[in-house]
């Protein structure tokens, strides 16, 4: 796991961006949406929210998220995305998901199936985090937000990245350095 070392004023030094996926399968390499908020000195800087054509057009999970093959079917594919996107992380410092696992995997799933290089950039997870700081349970999304009076339009990957953003600013006021990395 790669370790970092912040500054002793969290909030005033560190630049992270949030992401959030949404995949059509079971295909941890399927991401059809992707939201990334950009966070500079604790100050939101950029939202971005694309969709994105998986390489498969079988699309089981429409009923969580609301998109179909029929949405993404004129949208470029990841690596396209990607080479629009990638800019966001310039200098950050972490890369934010809630359940960082999923979105760590997806990431690394579509640029090696693209063909691309993984970046290495450390992930922080918002939900070990709510656990952490807050002592949070359960600690979905929704109930990190509901605590937090953030508001979300749940699996919306802009609304869930912008989440996931704030969730890091508020925890960078309630917790040491060590407490941010998964």
């Amino acid at each position: 796991m790669h370790r970092m070392r912040f500054p002793e004023t969290l909030g005033s030094q560190v630049s992270f961006t949030a992401i959030d996926f949404e995949t059509a399968d079971d295909g941890m390499d399927s991401a059809c949406a992707v939201g990334l908020v950009r966070v500079d000195k604790g100050i939101i800087r950029e939202r971005v929210v694309r969709l994105i054509r998986p390489p498969r057009p079988s699309f089981r999970n429409t009923d969580i998220h609301g998109i179909s093959w029929e949405d993404v079917i004129g949208e470029p594919c990841f690596s396209k995305v990607w080479g629009e996107i990638q800019y966001l992380l310039d200098g950050t410092d972490m890369l934010v998901a809630h359940n960082a696992r999923f979105d760590r995997t997806v990431l690394q799933a579509c640029l090696q199936s693209s063909g691309l290089e993984v970046p290495d950039i450390p992930f922080s997870c918002t939900m070990k985090l709510a656990r952490r700081v807050w002592r949070l349970y359960p600690t979905s999304l929704p109930d990190v937000c509901r605590y937090l009076n953030i508001g979300l339009t749940h699996h919306d990957p802009l609304s869930d990245a912008e989440a996931c953003a704030r969730i890091m600013i508020a925890a960078m006021d309630h917790t040491s350095r060590q407490e941010l990395m998964e």
